[in-house]
């Protein structure tokens, strides 16, 4: 097993082992929150010592789950632990959040977020996150300036397993002899990259219409009838709740940063590159990592057979090989957030002998990488009487793909250096333009509000959103206690024939409920 001294005062160890005893607390936003308790706590000496030293072996889920618990003890004033939901087989999906004041959005905060393990086999990104939560801790407590900046403001988001029950059964073959299959899937055999609404097919008809939505795309309902993993809705309900910026998903097969779209939009011809109207941007991200990393940028055939060794250690997801349902496409398509997917070597399940190699080859990328979410502007559309505008457009010209301010007016918009032409509009109001310059070397996104007339004062504009897809409805209504007419009338109870058409496959006859 290989260690590595972490620079913080051995009296944290001290702290750690006298932390308060607590209960979990009441659910925060939908999202319910975990403090350590005294249980959780009472490990044994060599588990006593995790902010001493980082220990680079794997951990099972109650091991990840008490060094998660313990690491947000420890750093209380800057980290918490929540979960998101449940997997199929009962386990927590734990997240470990850092920021100067952990559980609540800060204004112009931009949130961040990690997610590794989504293949329950791929398991070197799950103990990356593991270290990182330890590092951004110690590193923060014991003054290293980088780090406080980087929590200081901004909000990071760290899911080191999205698929604990694949990992399970993963590690049960071991580190260095898993089978390229065992455990990928979670309980349910369900690829959990290949179950997220299909939204890509949906943007390449709709970008042939004249006003064609081609961002934040409802959720079809006819994906609910689907089979939906647990893991699935959990972190889609954890994007609806929290207005993410920037995130990136780990993985293992390969050495390469990889970026949307994953689907073709020629669906007969695999590997055809199929770019975002963001294209520049997503190259910017992907090359990020990639640059920072000393092996997954090299152009030599030694890194990792040599796959990717003509690109820089970038590629285009479809360009590579097409698929639906992944969830970077999702996150692009659906919410404000790009995200792209990190394939960290050809090993997906390393031996431990390797992990401190692999930490070390990927430390400053994984900081880096988080860093570039203060890329581009951020800013607050208000109306004239300086209220916050909520689900104001932000457009870009030249960019097919608009950004929607969040609750006070927020809004995040990631844009590679130079002139651009930004405007921000909302129903019943003006729309203005501003022209914007960013400098190749700026530290930190540029500042730039809106504020839009009204152009109706006394009517009000956010009773009920547009657009709402089924997931949204339902939060809308237990909001509300109240039921959409037309909602309601697909709810009530079904006649007794109505199984029949379910066995068949067809689409639910809702139209044979109406009166005639």
């Amino acid at each position: 097993m290989n260690w590595v001294v972490c620079a913080l005062p051995v009296l944290l160890v001290t702290i750690a082992r006298c932390a308060p005893k607590c209960e979990l607390a009441d659910q925060a936003r939908g999202l319910c929150k975990v403090e350590a308790t005294e249980q959780d706590t009472s490990l044994t000496d060599e588990d006593e010592t995790p902010f001493a030293m980082l220990k680079f072996k794997y951990h099972s889920y109650l091991e990840m789950k008490r060094l998660l618990k313990q690491t947000a003890s420890v750093c209380a004033s800057i980290s918490t632990l929540y979960t998101i939901g449940r997997s199929f087989e009962g386990k927590d999906l734990y997240v470990i959040e850092f920021s100067n004041n952990p559980g609540e959005h800060e204004l112009l905060e931009p949130e961040f977020k990690y997610i590794a393990n989504m293949h329950g086999n791929e398991a070197l990104g799950r103990e990356l996150l593991i270290y990182l939560a330890q590092y951004l801790c110690s590193e923060y407590l014991s003054g290293n300036q980088r780090i406080q900046t980087l929590i200081n403001n901004t909000r990071i988001h760290l899911l080191p397993s999205m698929n604990p029950d694949g990992f399970e059964i993963a590690s049960e073959e071991g580190p260095g002899y898993n089978g390229w299959a065992s455990g990928r899937s979670n309980s349910q055999s369900i690829d959990l990259n290949r179950n997220f609404p299909d939204l890509t097919t949906v943007f390449y008809q709709e970008r042939r219409k004249r006003g064609g939505q081609i961002d934040h795309i409802p959720i079809p309902r006819s994906y609910w009838n689907g089979k939906v993993a647990p893991e699935t809705r959990a972190v889609i309900k954890w994007m609806k709740k929290i207005p993410f910026v920037l995130s990136a998903s780990l993985h293992g097969g390969d050495l390469v940063a990889s970026y949307p779209f994953d689907l073709s939009r020629l669906p007969e011809e695999d590997k055809f590159y199929s770019p975002t109207p963001d294209d520049q941007m997503f190259k910017m991200l992907a090359k990020t990592y990639a640059d920072a990393h000393p092996v997954m940028s090299d152009t030599t055939d030694e890194r990792c057979g040599g796959n990717f060794a003509n690109k820089e250690g970038i590629i285009n997801g479809a360009q590579w090989y097409s698929f639906a349902g992944g969830m970077q496409d999702f996150n692009y398509l659906h919410t404000n957030c790009f995200e792209t997917t990190l394939e960290l070597g050809c090993d997906k399940f390393p031996p431990e002998d390797e992990l401190h190699r692999e930490w070390q080859e990927n430390k400053e990328a994984l900081l880096t990488y988080i860093e570039m979410v203060h890329r581009g502007i951020k800013g607050i559309v208000k109306d004239d009487r300086g209220r916050g505008i909520r689900r104001a457009q932000i457009k870009v010209r030249g960019i097919r793909h608009n950004i929607h301010s969040v609750t006070n007016g927020e809004y995040w918009r990631l844009l590679p250096p130079g002139t651009h032409f930004v405007s921000a509009y909302a129903r019943g109001h003006t729309r203005v333009l501003k022209r914007i310059y960013l400098p190749a070397k700026m530290e930190g996104a540029g500042r730039v509000d809106f504020v839009l007339r009204r152009l109706e004062p006394d009517i009000d504009f956010e009773v009920f959103e547009d657009g709402m897809d089924e997931l949204d409805l339902m939060e809308h209504l237990e909001r509300t206690g109240d039921e959409d007419e037309e909602y309601s009338s697909s709810r009530q109870e079904k006649p007794w024939w109505w199984p029949f058409f379910s066995t068949l496959g067809t689409n639910s006859p809702d139209w044979l409920l109406r009166d005639n």
